[in-house]
């Protein structure tokens, strides 16, 4: 069988599949976006989407804040996670890698139990003599649960660049005088980029558009993009949630494709 008609045949379901649930879903999309309640092509979608401009920095924001700080949590756990013994590598990441197998509404709800006014936090407050804090519906609530959702995503790509550096390249900057500072800064992190902008990838692109963390942890008090097109769905009003949603998908691929022009796809594993 020619090599080439293989190839194809085994693309074949990949192809059809990518186009039932991603091209179609496009394009549905982009008909909703400019067209009216009857079908007639129009701009008002778009030009409504003025009236969120608030929402949309402030999803920006919020995405950019948990970021940040699933970064500084990641980056040097991930570096002394590569550190330890084999066997102790292979637990700590399966521990990692455990609350990604569970339901993210589950995980979500599970801190609405513990940061409600009557949850666990306050009540170890109040038997220390603390009065108790409101932390439901603030936007500290809305990043820790972003952080914790989504720093699996910025742990496992940090830890698997870093973990395939080659031995020897240490060993040659300790030859050439480099303590373990300088070896961090001179060669673990340059070599370590490409990770680290896979993780940034990974969790902005979930942050900025999820609607779940922001309605449990917040209260309802703390609208993001992603509530606003859930709630245009459901009234429904189609027209105006697919334009959020189209300038949500052409934020998230400029951000991708910035991240991918400043990594290195041969080594850190960066998307698309």
């Amino acid at each position: 069988m020619n090599t080439s008609f293989s190839r194809r045949l085994i693309n074949t379901p990949c192809l059809i599949w990518s186009a039932i649930f991603i091209v179609v879903p496009l394009f549905i999309v982009l008909y909703y976006t400019f067209s009216d309640g009857n079908g007639g092509f129009t701009l008002q979608n778009i030009y409504e989407l003025r009236l969120y401009k608030d929402v949309f920095v402030t999803s920006v924001i919020y995405a950019l804040i948990a970021t940040l700080i699933c970064l500084i949590l990641s980056y040097p756990f991930s570096y002394f996670l590569t550190k330890i013994s084999v066997n102790s590598q292979k637990m700590t990441i399966l521990l990692v890698m455990l609350p990604m197998w569970m339901n993210l509404l589950i995980k979500t709800y599970s801190w609405t139990v513990i940061l409600d006014n009557n949850g666990v936090l306050n009540r170890i407050l109040n038997l220390l003599g603390f009065e108790s804090v409101k932390f439901m519906g603030t936007p500290a609530a809305v990043i820790l649960g972003m952080v914790y959702d989504f720093i699996p995503y910025m742990i496992l790509p940090i830890y698997t660049t870093i973990s395939k550096i080659d031995n020897s390249l240490l060993e040659a900057a300790s030859d050439l005088g480099s303590n373990a500072f300088s070896k961090l800064r001179r060669v673990v992190l340059p070599l370590s980029i490409p990770g680290v902008l896979s993780g940034i990838t990974m969790v902005f692109v979930p942050s900025i558009s999820t609607f779940y963390i922001s309605q449990k942890l917040g209260n309802g008090m703390i609208l993001l993009v992603g509530d606003i097109i859930e709630t245009q769905f459901k009234i429904p009003n189609y027209p105006l949630g697919a334009a959020m949603s189209l300038v949500l998908m052409i934020f998230i691929i400029i951000s991708i494709a910035v991240m991918n022009k400043f990594g290195d796809t041969d080594k850190g594993g960066i998307m698309i």
